[in-house]
């Protein structure tokens, strides 16, 4: 499967509070971000720049859209993105929407996913 996929603007983090915290403010805002709370954590996705320093983050990361909307019965979305990258040894962080998804690389590696991605088929920008 081929996708086409657009870079956002900006730098991201990936932050963890515990399981009960509430809904972050600092967290909305910008062109992407998530929250995600289960049994054992907050995890929140936002613009790096919005991070209190107290808060356990880990970043810069970048992201990359998959234009869409994607069709939910569509397999091998991720796998068609994540496969390539895996073998070039580049992490990656995957948020779905109900249209898309998203992949967030470290912002040190996005020039090797974008080539790595883009050498698999894949078009970027």
């Amino acid at each position: 499967m081929l996708l086409s996929l657009d870079p956002l603007p900006g730098a991201f983090a990936i932050c963890r509070l515990e399981p009960d915290a509430s809904l972050p403010a600092w967290a909305a805002g910008g062109p992407l971000w998530s929250v995600t709370r289960t049994a054992t954590e907050l995890s929140v996705v936002c613009g790096l720049a919005n991070v209190p320093a107290d808060v356990r983050g880990d970043g810069p990361w970048r992201a990359l859209m998959v234009r869409g909307p994607l069709d939910l019965t569509l397999t091998g979305v991720l796998a068609s993105l994540a496969a390539p990258l895996a073998s070039a040894g580049i992490g990656l962080l995957a948020v779905s929407t109900y249209d898309t998804d998203y992949l967030l690389v470290r912002e040190a590696d996005l020039d090797r996913a974008v080539r790595t991605l883009q050498q698999a088929g894949h078009r970027i920008g």
